[in-house]
Formats: C-alpha cells, structure tokens, sequence
C-alpha cells in the first residue's frame, strides 16, 4: 500500500485493488483524485470535506463514505447521493478491508461543535479525523492529528502513546507555521515512543 499526503488532513491511498482519499477538504486543493474509486469523509467540517472536489468526483462515479451528516447535507444541498457509515461497520474499499470507529467529534467549547465523527482503519493504517479515539484493532501506521482548536500538544502525545503505532505521520497541521511544525515534529520525535517522521505533501511512501 502507498501512502500520499495532500496536505492538513487529506491522503491518498493506493493498493493492488485501487486507490482512495480519506478527507479532500479545503485545505487541500492539490489532492488528485486521477484513478480514485472511493472517498472516505470522517466529518462535516469544511476542512475535511469540501464540495467542490467531492461533488464534481461524485458525479464522475466516484463513491463516497461518509457520516449520516455528511450523507444528508450532499443529498439536499448538491443532489448527490453517498453511502451512510457509522462506528462498528465494515466494508472494503479499493480492495482494502475498513473498519470504522469513532462516533463523536472532538469538544472545543460549551459542548461544540458536537457533530459526528467517524475514523477508518484501513489495512493497518488509522485516520481518527477530528477525535482521539483509541481503537481496539492494533495499528501500524497512526494518522496523528497536531494542531487543532480542539488539540493540545499534550494530548497528541499521549493519543500517540495509547494508539501505540509502529509508526506516526503528523495531518491536520495546516495552521502551524515552520517554526511550530518543528516544533510538534521535535516532541512527538522525543515522546512520541514510535518511529514518527513528518510527510512532503505529494510524496508517496510506500506502507
């Protein structure tokens, strides 16, 4: 399995089977959806989803995975139809056999945003979208979450450390600056207790 970064908290996987993204949102923009069967969305956020790539990829017969939310909001707002996930099912997308766990978005204040939030565990890989659950299933490769409205450092840290991964990769960092990235990076390089290393944005590693 191949592994490609398109920037904050979107990814590319590619497999014998196929090739799927895991949240194009609007921070995003570069994400390439050439050859794509399936796109996986953990929540309604903007910055996880955005209609002008999932749209026009719906329409073009790509498949979509998402929370009821997410399902409901393509329905009545852009008269596409998605496929409705939640915590516990199974299915297998680009040949690759996914979990989803979850359930609720991360709190940031006063109870909000209070939505969905769903993560996908694809073959050994573990994108927990805008939350910190623990998956029961052993991880190989943790998508780790490091700046975020509703994120400390601190939390990452032990995110990581309970996840207990062979290996971290940093998303949802688009609003760190070099100085912070380095920053995390230092951390979660020390701390982390996995082999942990940050991603260039288009370049694939293979799994």
């Amino acid at each position: 399995m191949r592994l490609t970064k398109h920037g904050h908290a979107c990814v590319r996987l590619d497999a014998d089977g196929g090739s799927l993204v895991i949240d194009p949102g609007t921070y995003s923009p570069d994400v390439d959806l050439d050859g794509v069967g399936d796109l996986l969305v953990t929540h309604e956020h903007a910055d996880h989803v955005d209609p002008a790539v999932v749209v026009p990829a719906v329409r073009s017969g790509t498949r979509v995975h998402a929370p009821a939310g997410v399902v409901d909001w393509l329905r009545d707002e852009h008269d596409v139809e998605a496929h409705r996930v939640a915590p516990g099912d199974s299915l297998v997308v680009a040949g690759l056999d996914v979990r989803v766990v979850g359930g609720d978005h991360a709190e940031i204040y006063d109870g909000l945003p209070g939505c969905a939030n769903v993560g996908y565990l694809v073959h050994g890989l573990y994108h927990p979208g805008d939350a910190l659950h623990v998956p029961a299933d052993a991880v190989e490769t943790l998508l780790v979450p490091v700046c975020a409205p509703w994120l400390k450092l601190a939390e990452a840290l032990d995110f990581v450390r309970a996840v207990r991964p062979e290996r971290a990769f940093p998303i949802h960092d688009a609003m760190l600056s070099e100085v912070g990235l380095a920053n995390v990076d230092g951390w979660l390089e020390r701390k982390g207790s996995t082999d942990y290393r940050r991603l260039a944005a288009g370049a694939p590693t293979d799994l």
